[in-house]
């Protein structure tokens, strides 16, 4: 998926909570032995313990955007895909994502994972199960309310979209 100027390849998600973004990011890092970076995972560890709510994964997320961009960009110059299991889901997120792109010249591409609520919802209970240390942050509330900010993307946007859908 790289470029013919030798860039990597940045590839992005879109997806309500519970939509299968994290899933489909492993997936595809494999399939194009491309570097994963888990926007869970450095929160977690550089914020441990201390992402209790909405607000405070706000908070600390955009903490990481410096850092992060700078990583990322540095990656993709070498010619290496990144898949980033980051949301994606409002136009300033993503404007932020492409911009990380267009600034190095890096093709990328977003994957919007169109999921029902229905269907968010039955996976948000099993990864509940499945990851007791997310209990608290993967209810219904919690979805319903960061569902009130997602987005949909579209072509004015200048985004390379591959939609996925689901029932």
């Amino acid at each position: 998926m790289g470029n013919t100027r030798g860039m990597g390849t940045l590839l992005l998600f879109c997806g309500k909570m519970g939509a299968g973004k994290s899933t489909q990011a492993k997936v595809i890092a494999s399939e194009q032995n491309a570097v994963l970076l888990s926007e869970d995972e450095w929160l977690s560890t550089l914020y441990p313990q201390q992402i209790s709510s909405f607000d405070n994964y706000l908070k600390y997320s955009a903490l990481l955007r410096p850092l992060i961009k700078s990583h990322v960009q540095n990656i993709l110059s070498t010619g290496t895909n990144v898949v980033m299991d980051f949301p994606a889901n409002t136009k300033k997120q993503r404007k932020w994502f492409l911009n990380l792109a267009s600034e190095i010249g890096a093709n990328h591409q977003l994957i919007y994972l169109k999921v029902s609520d229905e269907l968010c919802l039955k996976q948000i209970g099993k990864r509940r199960t499945e990851q007791p240390d997310r209990a608290a942050f993967d209810t219904e509330a919690v979805f319903t309310h960061v569902t009130k900010f997602f987005e949909e993307p579209s072509q004015s946007e200048g985004l390379n979209i591959k939609v996925i859908t689901s029932v």
